[in-house]
């Protein structure tokens, strides 16, 4: 590889099936078998999976399946219920191990992305980085020590590149390590005749919007004209998408922690709601988030709902509060008014509520 001292590389961590592996270290009999974790671990209840074991998406299971059809397509799967502090705690362990590791003599630039997941980057004023592989190699092994989790690492020029390299390296297109590899050398190589939805950051709505403009692969997108794109897609997102179709990314990994704009809730309720349960229910939902937002030490600004019909219809509405506020009754009542402005015409299955808080001193830094 030419060039590896000078170049500033990008890495990013991604935990193999974390949820899974965690339940898997507490319950060693579990290793290869198909795990679901999910709702209250009860198939037969209406819920979704959080996550499958690779054994498991064999089968077709994926996040976000409604627990049923995880059961019927794996009948012997075992389930269980989601446990957030346990995974909370196990995450901090990979992320403070992450935190203590060194490249080029100095300490690395953690950027946190979620539970399972991170971008590395050599911190200021660091020497010689080496060959980016070797250090890869040391992640890896570093967090199999440290948590018995294993991950993958994807190295990159940049960020949207390191994100795309390390699927590579867990579908088989790197080199059997765990470790993949993109840069802006290979960029159109591997990627341009990919389709549109294989960038982090297309899924399948935006992919069938670029679709219906004649934009199918990474490199018609890339090739795209910019103004058909601010024309049809929008004036920020359109160019953004262009973008991505080149592999260009400038944000820099950045170590600053992630300050929330909001909190919210959801309940699926195992017997559909009538609608004179409702209120209460979002008054209920309202408290509990009324707790994360105090815990944060900022009031609401806005206020949103989420109704979802039987079978599967969503809706959602908001409205701005006339004043900030971190009232129960205040921002129940406003919940409960939003109700107004939706149908009334059949069950209800779901319901969520989000509090918009007002900006941090100082904005938002990351």
């Amino acid at each position: 590889m030419s060039g590896v001292a000078e170049q500033e590389w990008v890495l990013h961590v991604d935990l193999d099936q974390f949820i899974a592996a965690v339940e898997m270290l507490r319950r060693p009999e579990l290793v290869g078998r198909p795990v679901v974790v999910g709702g209250r671990g009860d198939p037969t209840e209406r819920g979704v999976v959080a996550t499958a074991s690779y054994a498991a998406r064999e089968h077709g299971v994926g996040s976000g399946m409604p627990l049923r059809i995880a059961a019927r397509k794996v009948p012997d799967a075992v389930f269980l219920p989601v446990d957030k502090p346990a995974y909370d705690e196990a995450s901090e362990r990979v992320m403070e191990t992450l935190r203590s590791l060194e490249w080029g003599g100095v300490p690395v630039v953690v950027e946190v992305l979620g539970w399972d997941e991170a971008f590395l980057g050599p911190g200021p004023g660091h020497g010689d980085l080496g060959d980016p592989r070797l250090f890869a190699q040391h992640i890896r092994e570093t967090v199999h020590e440290a948590t018995d989790l294993t991950c993958g690492v994807g190295i990159g020029d940049n960020k949207l590149r390191a994100k795309i390299a390390t699927a590579f390296g867990k579908t088989g297109e790197g080199d059997g390590s765990g470790i993949g590899y993109l840069t802006a050398a290979e960029w159109y190589d591997v990627m341009g005749e990919r389709p549109t939805t294989a960038l982090w950051g297309i899924g399948p709505k935006i992919g069938k919007r670029l679709a219906a403009l004649g934009i199918t692969t990474v490199r018609e997108l890339a090739e795209s004209d910019t103004r058909l794109l601010a024309d049809s897609i929008g004036p920020t997102m359109g160019p953004w998408y262009h973008r991505l179709g080149r592999g260009a990314d400038t944000s820099p990994v950045d170590a600053t922690p992630w300050t929330p704009r909001a909190h919210g809730r959801e309940e699926t309720y195992q017997t559909d709601l009538t609608w004179d349960a409702v209120p209460g229910e979002l008054r209920a939902l309202t408290a509990r988030v009324v707790e994360d937002i105090d815990r944060e030490g900022r009031p609401a600004a806005r206020v949103g709902i989420k109704v979802r019909y039987q079978p599967f219809i969503t809706v959602s509405r908001s409205l701005t509060l006339p004043a900030p506020s971190n009232d129960v009754a205040v921002l129940a009542d406003a919940a409960v008014s939003l109700l107004d402005r939706v149908e009334h015409d059949r069950p209800v299955r779901l319901l969520g509520v989000r509090l918009e808080m007002v900006e941090p001193e100082g904005g938002y830094l990351r």
